[in-house]
């Protein structure tokens, strides 16, 4: 039992400590666990090339089952809930948004997907799983949550998912905190090193998609930039757009189809097995491999980028458990190969990182936090002013195309109903 006469900023910070800790290993065991189900996939493909036209629907279906059953909050990615958690930690709890049992089934059936050839990721997962991780610690610490706990868990989540503390922060501010506690910034940037030290001790000061010591000459960045935030905002836009108008629009066959969960997924499954085959297996699971190589200046199809959008949307329209910053990443370096057509006496690499930054704000909304992430991921620091402006440019483009952030239009249905700004309803 914790005595209740401890102080209070002692269990507070205990908590914290402990929590971060924690949830860097989970971190560090989720991305070792989600490796070995890709390698699984990628076996059983090699060894039954057409295997996922079956596995991957019925895959799909009973995660899609599953997550209806026993875990509906453990739906999609798992930002949105953290957001709509962080405005509301009571009615978050209540729900189930961060109990450590859906950061258990969010874990299992994330896994799950990759199993099955899913387009996902685990970083979203991992923010919505930290976040349960550290409310749980403060909770038996007999701390009351706020908002800035939910926040610095899933910050956290963000550094260890990624071994990228600073964008773990950025994060915390630009994406996650509607409203600031002005203890904040100290308990996310404590939890957030904490949970980064953690990767770094075990895991090693790896570079996330290698490093990318190229850089544009002053004239072609003036010029690529620009354009790489127009192209990636209007297509990360469109990819938003498309998966809230899913959700949102009345069209009876569109209707009848998210009345019907379980054959959606099987259909969207059928969908993501053919475009698998189709692309010798680019597009299935996070696209990391096919991403890395294209920032390293490798050729690659032009067709990929196009293709893992589509991957992309179908999964995400299942409704199954699983991030979208991966695949969106790869999205993007796919947006990058394609753009580089047009400069072929610039280093691909460069560009490649250029189109990835636009295409990912695009559709995230998240400018710094973009630009934090992809620096610190490809060791790029020579590329930060053209990663900035066209992330900035991307950012004001994609609010053209798509006039609400996808995941705050994806945390309205976890919210409470008091705490909703307007009447729409938006089905994740």
């Amino acid at each position: 039992m914790i005595p209740d006469d401890l102080p209070i900023l002692l269990r507070r910070r205990t908590a914290t400590t402990i929590g971060a800790v924690i949830l860097g290993l989970v971190a560090l065991a989720f991305t070792w666990t989600a490796d070995q189900a890709a390698k699984l996939f990628e076996l059983m493909v090699s060894k039954a090339p057409y295997a996922p036209l079956v596995v991957t629907p019925l895959g799909l279906a009973l995660l899609a089952w599953l997550t209806r059953r026993f875990a509906p909050a453990a739906r999609g990615s798992g930002i949105p809930q953290i957001s709509a958690g962080a405005r509301d930690p009571r009615h978050a709890v209540a729900t189930g948004l961060i109990s450590m049992k859906v950061a258990v089934f969010k874990f299992a059936a994330t896994v799950g997907a990759i199993l099955v050839g899913a387009s996902v990721g685990r970083e979203g997962p991992t923010v919505q799983i930290s976040a349960a991780i550290m409310a749980f610690m403060h909770r038996l610490l007999k701390i009351d949550l706020s908002p800035a706990v939910i926040i610095a868990g899933g910050a956290a989540g963000v550094s260890a998912a990624f071994n990228t503390p600073l964008a773990g922060i950025a994060f915390a501010i630009e994406e996650l905190a509607a409203s600031y506690h002005q203890r904040l910034a100290l308990l996310a940037m404590a939890a957030v090193m904490i949970s980064g030290l953690v990767s770094l001790g075990i895991a090693g000061d790896y570079i996330y998609f290698g490093s990318v010591h190229e850089a544009l000459p002053l004239g072609a960045a003036l010029l690529i930039a620009p354009l790489a935030g127009v192209i990636g905002g209007i297509t990360g836009g469109l990819f938003s757009r498309l998966i809230l108008a899913f959700g949102a629009t009345a069209l009876a066959p569109i209707a009848a189809m998210r009345r019907r969960p379980i054959r959606l997924a099987l259909v969207c499954g059928f969908l993501v097995a053919i475009l698998g085959i189709l692309s010798q297996g680019a597009t299935w699971g996070t696209g990391y491999e096919v991403a890395r190589r294209l920032v390293e200046s490798h050729a690659e199809p032009l067709w990929f980028g196009p293709a893992k959008f589509l991957s992309s949307l179908i999964t995400v329209l299942s409704g199954v458990p699983g991030g979208i910053f991966a695949p969106s990443l790869a999205t993007g370096a796919g947006v990058g190969n394609l753009l580089a057509l047009a400069f072929p006496d610039q280093p691909l690499g460069a560009i490649v990182l250029l189109g990835m930054i636009g295409y990912f704000v695009g559709v995230v909304r998240a400018p710094l936090t973009a630009v934090i992430i992809i620096s610190e991921m490809s060791d790029s620091r020579a590329m930060v002013l053209p990663l900035l402006a066209t992330a900035i440019i991307a950012d004001g483009i994609s609010a053209l195309i798509c006039r609400e952030k996808l995941y705050h239009a994806l945390a309205k249905p976890f919210l409470a109903p008091g705490n909703r700004t307007d009447g729409d309803e938006v089905k994740a």
